[in-house]
């Protein structure tokens, strides 16, 4: 298990820590703002004065709008990537160790304030386009770069060979259907929830992949 988010904070130097607090409080603010008067209503000037910092401090951390509003998911993608650098295989299937990197991944996200962010995050991606196709690009990049390390580490070095390819986007539709599951369920699901649908996800991926469909009936 990962060392918790809190306690490696702790471990930063000072003005690291403070970079930090910035980021989260961009991230918490921007998610309510755009929760409360929509993702259109609220001005980048509006959401520095609101953290009180400026549009230079925001974009040393982010790219627009779309990015401070996609970072609950991207944050946990990129600390997959981290997982991915210091993984060791064990000869079981290469899915696997996907799937055991993200559930790491998931179990070093916040347990509290990061569901609530990605619950706000869904929402909000539902009703613009715009927050939907960055996280697309987004997708295409993590899971390019997971590609690439996993040729680096474990040999797979020949870039013809769609097997790893196809193994790292099995991973994310999987994530994809677990989110879809997670969100939609009623009351507060939690972080070990969405573990759950996950862990359920990956385990129908073999049958998918032989599901048969019979012929329709003649009339």
């Amino acid at each position: 298990m990962g060392t918790p988010p809190s306690a490696a904070a702790d471990r930063l130097p000072l003005r690291e820590r403070k970079k930090l607090r910035t980021r989260e409080a961009l991230i918490t603010t921007a998610l309510d703002l755009f929760t409360e008067r929509g993702f259109q209503g609220v001005t980048l000037d509006e959401l520095c004065d609101a953290v009180d910092t400026s549009k230079r401090t925001f974009f040393r951390h982010f790219t627009s709008k779309e990015d401070v509003a996609m970072a609950p998911l991207q944050d946990l993608w990129r600390t997959f990537l981290d997982d991915l650098e210091t993984r060791e295989p064990t000869g079981g299937p290469l899915v696997v160790l996907l799937q055991d990197a993200l559930l790491a991944a998931l179990e070093r996200m916040p347990a509290t304030d990061w569901p609530r962010r990605v619950r706000l995050n869904r929402r909000l991606a539902a009703r613009n386009p715009s927050m939907d196709a960055h996280g697309l690009r987004f997708c295409q990049d993590t899971s390019r770069a997971a590609g690439e390390l996993l040729r680096r580490r474990f040999g797979l070095a020949d870039a013809d060979d769609l097997r790893p390819r196809l193994a790292v986007d099995l991973l994310v539709a999987a994530f994809h259907c677990a989110l879809d599951a997670w969100t939609s369920s009623p009351g507060t699901p939690t972080r070990g929830d969405l573990a759950t649908h996950l862990r359920a996800a990956c385990a129908a991926l073999p049958a998918s992949l032989s599901l048969t469909v019979a012929p329709a009936p003649a009339p």
